[in-house]
C-alpha cells in the first residue's frame, strides 16, 4: 500500500474526473461536496476518499443529475445512485471505476466491473466502447504525472489478460479462411503489443489462420514464413519504433524481402499516421485505428 498514492492536488482531481479546478473550488464552497487538507502554504490536497468521492458525484453530474440535488444527497447516497449507473454501464462511470482500480491497484475492482461489463456487451464492444478511451485516459494521466507508471502498467496488464482468454476462446475453431495468413509483430526495440493483441483477437473470431510473433521480432525472423505460407498479410504497430528517421529504409527493406508475390503489409500506431502513404508501395498500407484496419479484411 505504500506505493499507492493516497494525497491529490486539485489539478490531479481535474484531471482524473474532467471537471475543472475552478468548478470544483466552487461545489466545495457553495455545497460543501468536499472538504480539502490545507498544506503549510494553503495548498488544497485531497485523499483518496475524496477523490472517489468526487468521481461518483462527476458520474451523477454527467448522467445529467443537477449539483445542487447531488448536494442534498447523503455520501451513502451518493456511493448507491453511483452503484445504479456502473449496473447500467454508464460509461462515464465505468471509466472512473477503473481509474479508481488503477489507482488503488484494486485487481477484484476491476475484475467485477468487468464481469458486470460482460452481461451487457461483448469483448470486442468492451475493449472499443471501455478500454481504449480507458487506455487514452491512463496515458494523459501518466503523461501529467497523475499516476505512477506502475498504476499504467498494473491497468495495461489486466487488459491484456482479457484480451488472451478471450483470444483462446476462439483459437481452437475451425479455420473458416484459408486463403492466406496473417502474421502479427511488433518491430525490433517495439514492445507496445496490446492493441496488436487485440487485432490478433478479432482476426482469430473472425475465423482467419493468424500467427502472433509478439514483440520486437527482426524483420530477418520473419523471412522463414515465406517458406511455408504463399500468402502472408503481415500486420505490425509502430508506437515507438522504427524511429522517424528510419521508417522510410525500414518501409522499402521490408518491401525488397518480404512483400512478394501477394504479401502485403498493414501498419497501426502512432508512428505510422506520420507515414506519407502517397510516398510508399501500394502493398503497404496505415489505418488510423483497431477498428479501421478489420473493418477493411
Amino acid at each position: 500500500m505504500n506505493n499507492i498514492k493516497n494525497e491529490f492536488s486539485i489539478k490531479d482531481l481535474e484531471h482524473l474526473s474532467g471537471i475543472k479546478a475552478h468548478t470544483i473550488r466552487i461545489w466545495e464552497k457553495r455545497y460543501n461536496l468536499l472538504a480539502p487538507n490545507r498544506t503549510e502554504t494553503n495548498i488544497r490536497t485531497y485523499s483518496i476518499e475524496s477523490l472517489q468521492k468526487l468521481l461518483n458525484i462527476t458520474a451523477l453530474y454527467n448522467n445529467g443529475l443537477k449539483i445542487s440535488k447531488i448536494a442534498k444527497l447523503t455520501p451513502e447516497e451518493i456511493i448507491e445512485k453511483a452503484k445504479e449507473l456502473a449496473i447500467s454501464s454508464n460509461e462515464n462511470h465505468l471509466l472512473n471505476t477503473f481509474k479508481i482500480a488503477a489507482l488503488n491497484f484494486d485487481k477484484a475492482l476491476f475484475i467485477n466491473t468487468f464481469k458486470n461489463l460482460e452481461e451487457e456487451k461483448t469483448f470486442s464492444e468492451i475493449f472499443y466502447e471501455v478500454f481504449i478511451p480507458l487506455l487514452e485516459e491512463i496515458g494523459f494521466l501518466w503523461q501529467t504525472n497523475t499516476i505512477t507508471p506502475a498504476q499504467e502498467h498494473f491497468i495495461s496488464e489486466l487488459i491484456k489478460q482479457k484480451i488472451l482468454v478471450n483470444t483462446e476462446q476462439f483459437q481452437t475453431a475451425e479455420i473458416k479462411k484459408h486463403d492466406r495468413v496473417y502474421a502479427l509483430f511488433l518491430p525490433e526495440n517495439e514492445i507496445h503489443e496490446l492493441g496488436l493483441q487485440f487485432v490478433n483477437f478479432e482476426l482469430t473470431k473472425l475465423g482467419y489462420q493468424t500467427i502472433y510473433l509478439g514483440a520486437s521480432v527482426p524483420s530477418k525472423s520473419l523471412e522463414d514464413l515465406l517458406t511455408h505460407y504463399d500468402h502472408v498479410d503481415f500486420i505490425s504497430y509502430f508506437t515507438i519504433k522504427p524511429d522517424t528517421d528510419n521508417i522510410d529504409n525500414y518501409l522499402s527493406s521490408f518491401y525488397d524481402t518480404l512483400l512478394k508475390k501477394e504479401n502485403k503489409l498493414h501498419i497501426l500506431g502512432r508512428l505510422a499516421l506520420e507515414i506519407d502513404e502517397s510516398s510508399i508501395n501500394k502493398k503497404i498500407k496505415r489505418y488510423t485505428s483497431i477498428k479501421n484496419l478489420v473493418d477493411s479484411i
